[in-house]
């Protein structure tokens, strides 16, 4: 799988020819739609859930704890945002780091997960490569724990539902992680930047991602009436957008019959253009499309939402506590320009939704 990864040639894939997305079953493994899901792409901050996963596995083998220092090393603090901008020797729990890798999609403390675990943060990429190829990621290649954009670094949708699906299935003790509507440091607040947690019923999960060369990505689970599906759409438009063709893919899943539909294994690989990771800058990153998106689906801070699936919250979002150990609060540093904005302060993209 490395030396494949390497050996790429990256290609432009105009957005028009590639819309990866997908809904399956978590139990049956039917697949209810499927588009492009072979296609290889870059997987953003999706990263961040075989971060969590690797990390999962660490815990259980005994290797780690919830309650594990996690210290910042200067390599973690000089990564780009979206970021926490803790300093060089202050610490969190792996429980308050998993929280805000989750919901903040911090690159900093990605990487001091991974120095954690792995010892180097190379030593955790090469965890999670070998993690991935044993759970059937047959079409993935990780080269950080944060997502940011790499030669070598791509996955599939197909791929990412195989990788959601274990996760629920394997570690349905920490289900919350994915589920969470925010988290507090004591100082400050922050949103998760998935829009159906709490405003689509049965919600439950998972992550987005966000880079020029991606477009707008999310995957997602929901449980209704003991059925549990999950979606993955890759190359969206705007943060808008991923929303709500999620809504859609879940709201299809937790209400057709799957008896008719093909199981996930029983699909074989199609796609002209599949083995080149898929490259849509140019269509998400000139000033036409910025101006488009902030002006209508994601305008004055706030995600202009379609769907009919996904409603409004009429309450003030559930926090947990996510934050350094005492002793080691030293107070944060302020967030840098354009930090924090989105899953990665490539474009500029407004600001999510307020606290209210």
């Amino acid at each position: 799988m490395v030396g494949l990864g390497l050996a790429l040639v990256m290609a432009i894939v105009p957005a028009a020819s590639a819309n990866p997305r997908l809904v399956v079953d978590v139990s049956s493994l039917r697949v209810y739609e499927h588009q492009d899901m072979f296609q290889r792409w870059y997987p953003a901050s999706l990263t961040k859930l075989m971060t969590a996963y690797v990390a999962f596995r660490a815990v259980k083998a005994g290797q780690v704890t919830m309650e594990t220092p996690v210290v910042i090393s200067r390599h973690a603090a000089a990564e780009p945002p979206s970021k926490m901008f803790y300093k060089p020797g202050q610490a969190l729990t792996l429980d308050s780091a998993l929280k805000i890798l989750l919901v903040k999609s911090a690159n900093d403390v990605a990487v001091a997960i991974g120095e954690t675990i792995g010892g180097t943060e190379a030593g955790f990429v090469g965890m999670m490569n070998s993690e991935a190829a044993r759970i059937g990621m047959v079409s993935s290649h990780f080269v950080n724990p944060n997502g940011l954009p790499g030669p070598g670094q791509y996955t599939t949708a197909r791929d990412l539902a195989v990788l959601a699906i274990t996760l629920k299935r394997e570690f349905p003790e920490y289900a919350n992680f994915f589920a969470l509507e925010g988290f507090t440091t004591g100082k400050k607040a922050y949103s998760n930047y998935n829009m159906l947690i709490g405003r689509f019923d049965g919600a439950d999960g998972m992550k987005t991602g966000f880079i020029c060369a991606s477009g707008f990505n999310q995957v997602s689970s929901a449980t209704r009436n003991g059925r549990s599906v999950v979606s993955v759409v890759l190359g969206e438009q705007s943060l808008g957008a991923r929303a709500d063709e999620s809504a859609r893919l879940l709201q299809l899943g937790l209400t057709t019959s799957g008896a008719d539909k093909p199981g996930l294994g029983k699909i074989a690989p199609y796609g002209e253009s599949r083995d080149v990771v898929a490259d849509i800058s140019k269509e998400i990153c000139n000033p036409k499309a910025a101006k488009v998106r902030s002006e209508g689906r994601d305008e004055a801070g706030r995600q202009k939402l379609l769907s009919p699936y996904i409603h409004e919250l009429d309450r003030p979002l559930r926090l947990v506590f996510a934050g350094l150990i005492p002793g080691r609060d030293t107070p944060e540093a302020p967030e840098g320009k354009g930090g924090g904005q989105g899953d990665l302060a490539s474009v500029p993209i407004p600001v999510p939704r307020p606290l209210r």
